[in-house]
C-alpha cells in the first residue's frame, strides 16, 4: 500500500513483510498492533473460475459457490488442522448441496448440486431449511465436525453464528464475488488476556468492526490488499503478513474410482459391462472421466470375489 499523500505521517502505515498481492489466489492474514483482533483477506481468480468453469451454473449459484470457496480458506486460516476443511450446507431449498473444500497444503475445490436449475439468487431460497456443517478432517486426530443453524439470510451471518456459539469469539466476514473472482474478508477477536479490561476490548472491537462494515464489493473487489487496510483503517497501525498461495486441484484419481467401483460389488459391475460394453465414471468435480474396459474390470475383481466393502 502506498503511503499517505499528506506530507504529515500518520498511524495509517501498513508494515507489510513482503510484497503485495501481485499474484492471485492468495490469503494474507493481518494484525492490529493495538488491539486483540485478527483479519485474513482472501482472493480466489483461477481457482474460482476453474472450480466454477465445470459445470452449467446460474450466476448466482456460481456466487455463492465462490462465497464458500472464500470461506473455506477464511476458516482453514482460523482452525489449526493437517488435513482437510468441508464447508457444506444440505437443505431443502433450491440447491441440493453446497460444498467447499480447502487442503492444509491450500488446494481448493467446491460443487454445488441442484435438480431443476435455481432462478433464485436469494440465499434461504438456495439452501432453504438446512445447517452448515464444518467438518475438519485431520490426519492426526479423528474428525471433528460443527453443526451450526443457517441465519442472517446469508453465509457471513451462518460464519459469525459458528464461531460466537463454538469459539465465544466474535468475528465478521464479508464477500464479494463477480465472474472474475472471490473474495473473502475477516476480523476476529483473539483469546483476551487475563485481567484485561473488557470495557476497553470490547471498545476497540466495536470500533474496527464499524469501519469494516462501511466496505464495499467494488473497494473489495478492486483494492489491493494493502489499499484495502489503508481505506478502512488509515488511523490503526496494521501489520500485513505475506501472502499464503492457494490452487484448484481435484482429489480424484483412477485409483479411488477403481476402489469405488469395488465398493459397488462384481455382480452390478459385471451387469454394467455387458450392457454397455465398459464402465464410465465422470468426477461430478471436475469432470474427469474414468473407463474401464472388460478386461480392466476382471482385472479389478480377480482374487477379490464379489466383496462389498
Amino acid at each position: 500500500m502506498s503511503e499517505s499523500s499528506s506530507s504529515t505521517p500518520d498511524k495509517s502505515q501498513v508494515h507489510k513483510t513482503s510484497a503485495d498481492n501481485a499474484s492471485t489466489d492468495i490469503c494474507q492474514r493481518f494484525l492490529f498492533a493495538d488491539a486483540d483482533v485478527r483479519g485474513e483477506i482472501v482472493r480466489l481468480t483461477r481457482s474460482y473460475t476453474d472450480t466454477v468453469s465445470n459445470h452449467a451454473y446460474p450466476p448466482a449459484v456460481s456466487s455463492l459457490l465462490g462465497e464458500f470457496l472464500a470461506a473455506g480458506v477464511l476458516m482453514g486460516s482460523a482452525i489449526k488442522y493437517d488435513g482437510r476443511l468441508v464447508l457444506q450446507v444440505r437443505g431443502d431449498g433450491e440447491l441440493n448441496l453446497i460444498m467447499a473444500e480447502c487442503t492444509s497444503e491450500g488446494a481448493i475445490r467446491g460443487i454445488a448440486r441442484f435438480d431443476v436449475a435455481p432462478e433464485s439468487a436469494d440465499f434461504d431460497a438456495l439452501t432453504g431449511n438446512g445447517v452448515l456443517v464444518i467438518t475438519v478432517d485431520s490426519r492426526h486426530a479423528d474428525p471433528y465436525q460443527g453443526i451450526v443453524s443457517l441465519e442472517g439470510e446469508s453465509l457471513a451471518a451462518s460464519l459469525q453464528t459458528y464461531f460466537a456459539q463454538s469459539e465465544q469469539l466474535q468475528s465478521w466476514f464479508y464477500f464479494a464475488v463477480d465472474e472474475d473472482q472471490a473474495c473473502g474478508f475477516m476480523i476476529q477477536q483473539l483469546p483476551g488476556a487475563s485481567g484485561s479490561d473488557a470495557d476497553a476490548r470490547e471498545e476497540s472491537w466495536q470500533h474496527l468492526l464499524t469501519l469494516a462494515q462501511t466496505l464495499t464489493p467494488s473497494e473489495m473487489l478492486a483494492l489491493s490488499n494493502a489499499e484495502l487496510l489503508h481505506r478502512l483503517y488509515h488511523q490503526e497501525e496494521v501489520k500485513l503478513f505475506p501472502p499464503r498461495q492457494f490452487h484448484y486441484q481435484c482429489s480424484c484419481s483412477r485409483e479411488r474410482t477403481a476402489r469405488a467401483l469395488i465398493s459397488i460389488g462384481k455382480e452390478e459391475v459385471d451387469s454394467i459391462v455387458a450392457e454397455q460394453g465398459a464402465v464410465s465414471i465422470a468426477c461430478e468435480f471436475c469432470g474427469t472421466d474414468y473407463r474401464f474396459d472388460a478386461s480392466e474390470i476382471a482385472l479389478l475383481f480377480q482374487d477379490r470375489g464379489d466383496l462389498i466393502h
